[in-house]
């Protein structure tokens, strides 16, 4: 594959983009992502939502965010809707985090899905969020085809996430 600047020559030809998928949140999105946030900080789930707690990649620092953890086949995923947003990038690099909800923190690891682990993963999350989420799929809904799942699953990074007993 030949690179050019952002983007790159498809076997056909075509010009392909090779930039991470990221959709900023707007101030609607903002402000319902708080008020979602300060209520699982005390202790209730907006539809299965935590507070991912994880390091920075270059501060260390604990960094929050609140996500939609989805429990599908027995194992528990977390997915990003809206790309490779710095959460993805800081929990790549840490290898995994905390899920908070309320008092109650679980420690955890993170292995991240290849596209074709993503199809069952991604036609879940949208059955359960495609009213918060949808729009950030580019109209492939629960319904689509496996191809069209595979399609879309480099733009959505999704991690398979094992509590640690352990700790």
């Amino acid at each position: 594959m030949l690179l050019i600047e952002s983007g790159a020559l498809s076997s056909r030809g075509d010009l392909v983009n090779t930039t991470p998928r990221y959709v900023a949140p707007g101030r609607a999105a903002a402000l319902f992502t708080r008020a979602v946030a300060g209520l699982t900080r005390l202790g209730i789930s907006v539809w299965g939502s935590r507070v991912l707690a994880v390091r920075g990649r270059t501060s260390g620092q604990w960094r929050t965010v609140p996500v939609n953890l989805l429990v599908h086949d027995g194992a528990r995923y977390l997915v990003a809707p809206r790309g490779h947003t710095q959460w993805v990038r800081n929990l790549r690099a840490a290898g995994g985090g905390e899920l908070q909800l309320g008092r109650r923190a679980e420690p955890f690891t993170a292995t991240e899905l290849s596209d074709d682990e993503k199809v069952a993963v991604l036609r879940a999350y949208l059955r359960r969020w495609r009213f918060e989420v949808g729009a950030f799929f580019d109209g492939v809904d629960a319904d689509a085809s496996d191809d069209e799942m595979r399609r879309i699953g480099p733009d959505h990074p999704a991690f398979r996430v094992t509590v640690d007993v352990s700790g």
